[in-house]
């Protein structure tokens, strides 16, 4: 069943980020029937076609590769090396005005940006999932890494980064996480909140050691959010549940030190290991103290304690995501795509940041991303939401100024029309086909990080409740 849910899922993911490219090219396609200019091909998909037909002096056709489509415009600047075509029969054509030519190259981004629009409204109706964590508390600060050397602690809370204000934890750009990986400095300027006291102070970066095949790490400075610390579930025949915890208790604190997240409660139990450890919670308005046994759980197979060798105590917390649904306004969704984008690129070109051009993704790592969302519960809505940032991007990147892009075709045609001639085509084929040949060489670099994401290294974190995962004191059948 798995596997029907997967190839149904992968379709669906293919099907998607075509019908993006065929909507940008039919914009194209649109303009120049609209303006008369020649219209060889409207393809979907490259390679050799596996079905094609010439209709009113037009071949449409399927090719067998599904990386998106083109339109064949002869009198355009030449692009016989991506979409081939008939040198020959393209000079023998009457040629175009630049105004033609601007109109044709900005259809293809206008396109795509109404598609984006279009999306966006249907988030406006139907709502996105929030994605966010909402608090700015610190609630775990992993020793020895910059935070702690820095002097930051459970229970701080986080003002601004580098001058800027922060909402969240995690989930938008005025979020604590995403300020500390796209920043642009060797170190990071924290202002928070100490038990009413405002302070501040300056923090280095930590970046987990990769493989040489995958994407670097980005930045972080060793904290976590805090937890609401709310008991979702308890595992029957847990320690636990045996001590008398029920879904809706709120630890409160642990050994009598006060706990603000799942790891530091975690590490609070790992330094009583084998010992019975008094947990403080409140159920409703009342306040307890119960004692359960800090157990390392125990390999189904072998008998022995798990090698991860923490304590665990079988409860299933509350979620801190913020996944209730918000409806932005088209206006804000655009603006939000567009904020993304620019701040994306002044960290790719930014002196001291971390972040390259490796950590763009190009369609293998945006069908991953598709990929994931397809296959949660709230699937349509962030694919909508998806679509949005997706063609603001596709947009605008076809924007840029570049041969073989709708930018560098609308800065060819001003510069016909300043200079009253277009640029000779032999100057313009080996422009045009160096710059293939760096954007071929950026898509396989780009596309290999994908790929690489595709095999993530590391152990598999395993938690109470897991099959293989038994009670030490319960019977291991």
């Amino acid at each position: 069943m798995d596997l029907l849910v997967n190839l149904l899922a992968i379709v669906v993911v293919v099907l998607l980020f075509n019908f993006m490219i065929f909507f940008h090219e039919l914009g194209h396609f649109l303009a120049a029937r609209w303006r008369g200019l020649e219209v060889e091909k409207f393809y979907i998909w490259f390679g050799k076609p596996i079905w094609k037909k010439t209709v009113n002096g037009v071949e449409y056709g399927l090719g067998t590769i599904p990386m998106g489509g083109y339109v064949a415009l002869p009198q355009m600047a030449p692009m016989e090396v991506i979409e081939g075509g008939d040198s020959e029969r393209r000079k023998q054509l009457p040629p175009i005005s630049p105004l033609d030519k601007i109109i044709v190259a900005f259809a293809g981004p206008l396109f795509s940006f109404l598609l984006a629009l279009f999306a966006a409204c249907a988030v406006w109706v139907f709502g996105k999932p929030a994605d966010t964590i909402h608090t700015t508390e610190i609630g775990y600060v992993q020793e020895g890494s910059p935070a702690e050397k820095a002097g930051l602690q459970p229970g701080d809370r986080i003002l601004s980064i580098d001058g800027e204000k922060v909402n969240r934890f995690i989930g938008g750009l005025d979020g604590i996480s995403e300020k500390i990986m796209l920043s642009k400095h060797n170190t990071v300027d924290i202002r928070f909140v100490r038990d009413g006291r405002e302070m501040s102070t300056t923090a280095g970066f930590l970046v987990d050691d990769t493989s040489w095949f995958q994407r670097r790490a980005m930045r972080r400075i060793g904290v976590s959010y805090a937890d609401s610390m709310e008991v979702a579930e308890v595992t029957e025949g847990s320690p636990a549940a045996v001590a008398g915890l029920q879904a809706g208790d709120r630890i409160l604190a642990v050994a009598g030190k006060p706990v603000h997240s799942v790891p530091e409660m975690s590490d609070f139990l790992a330094e009583k290991v084998g010992e019975e450890v008094s947990l403080t919670l409140a159920r409703g308005e009342e306040e307890l103290v119960l004692t359960v046994p800090a157990l390392v759980p125990q390999d189904k197979v072998t008998g022995k304690p798990h090698p991860d060798g923490r304590p665990m105590i079988g409860v299933r917390f509350q979620s801190s995501y913020d996944l209730s649904l918000v409806n932005p306004s088209p206006v804000d969704q655009v603006k939000e795509g567009l904020l993304l984008m620019l701040t994306t690129l002044q960290a790719i070109t930014a002196k001291d940041s971390n972040v390259g051009i490796q950590h763009l993704s190009g369609p293998v790592g945006i069908g991953n991303a598709m990929f994931g969302f397809i296959r949660t519960d709230e699937a349509l809505r962030r694919i909508l939401w998806f679509m949005v940032v997706l063609n603001i991007n596709l947009a605008i990147m076809n924007m840029l100024p570049l041969p073989v892009l709708d930018g560098g075709h609308i800065v060819l045609a001003i510069g016909e029309q300043i200079r009253g001639r277009p640029v000779q085509i032999r100057v313009l084929e080996i422009v045009q086909s160096g710059f293939v040949l760096v954007l071929l060489s950026l898509f396989l670099y780009i596309t290999s990080k994908d790929v690489a994401d595709l095999f993530p290294t590391g152990p598999k974190p395993q938690t109470w409740g897991e099959k293989g995962i038994v009670w030490p004191l319960q019977d291991a059948s």
